[in-house]
């Protein structure tokens, strides 16, 4: 599938956790800039692997290999300094992880303290309030702020990880099942947020729920056994997918 001016390129992308066996086996696709895509596919099929390796998180275990390039404006982020990736591509996991140890404040900076950043206290109160308008939690939290984070709801402490990200000003947000630990009521705050943030940023989301790649996401990926199935407009491949292994999944016939 052809985008045009992509923000992120993965190329002949392989990632083994041994020797001679890959997890992830030659991916190739073009990520479309201010889109939400969404990767899809069975548990074990390489989605959360590939989605990591764009984060330079393999690197903190010794027997994972990455193989090929990975391009974010053009500069291949596998040559590049693990931390300026990590600022350029923010990472939202499965579970909320506020720093417990943190008040609500300090959770949102961070990622400046982890990377040895000062800022002067102008700007950090500034970057807080930001961050935290920008994922809807400011009015909730903002007299709570020297709180610990752990006392926020999961949702709320979700939303708290992605003001986190968002606070380093990353070009791509990297989302790996950010609501599968949340009630529906949360979910759905989690994802109408998402189709927020896509106006200023990309969004690459992992996701075993079907139903919320097709509610949410611009493009889809499929993946299946470490191989890219299908990449395509959302709407597209959940109407009319091209490959039968696609269709057997998402009619539920395996998976």
């Amino acid at each position: 599938m052809v985008i045009t001016n992509p923000i992120l390129q993965l190329k002949k992308v392989s990632i083994s956790y041994t020797p001679g066996k890959n997890a992830v086996e030659e991916v190739s696709a073009d990520i479309a800039e201010k889109k939400i895509t969404a990767i899809m596919g069975p548990s074990g099929c390489g989605k959360s692997t590939l989605l990591r390796a764009i984060n330079r998180m393999h690197e903190l275990y010794p027997d994972i290999k990455t193989m090929g390039e990975i391009l974010l404006n053009g500069k291949n982020i596998l040559k590049t300094n693990p931390m300026e990736v990590r600022r350029m591509a923010g990472m939202v996991f499965q579970r909320p992880n506020p720093f417990p140890t943190m008040s609500i404040y300090d959770n949102v900076i961070a990622g400046y303290k982890l990377n040895g950043i000062s800022l002067p206290k102008q700007e950090k109160d500034q970057l807080v309030e930001e961050s935290l308008k920008n994922v809807g939690l400011w009015n909730e939290v903002k007299d709570s702020l020297f709180k610990k984070g752990t006392f926020l709801s999961g949702g709320q402490q979700q939303r708290l990880c992605i003001a986190r990200a968002l606070s380093l000003k990353p070009k791509v947000l990297l989302m790996d099942e950010p609501t599968s630990a949340l009630d529906p009521i949360a979910t759905n705050r989690i994802e109408e947020l998402l189709l927020d943030l896509k106006n200023e940023f990309t969004i690459l989301i992992v996701t075993h729920n079907m139903s919320q790649a097709a509610r949410i996401s611009d493009y889809s990926m499929f993946m299946y056994l470490g191989h890219l199935i299908e990449y395509d407009e959302t709407q597209k491949m959940f109407t009319n997918p091209s490959d039968k292994r696609t269709e057997e999944y998402l009619t539920g016939q395996f998976g």
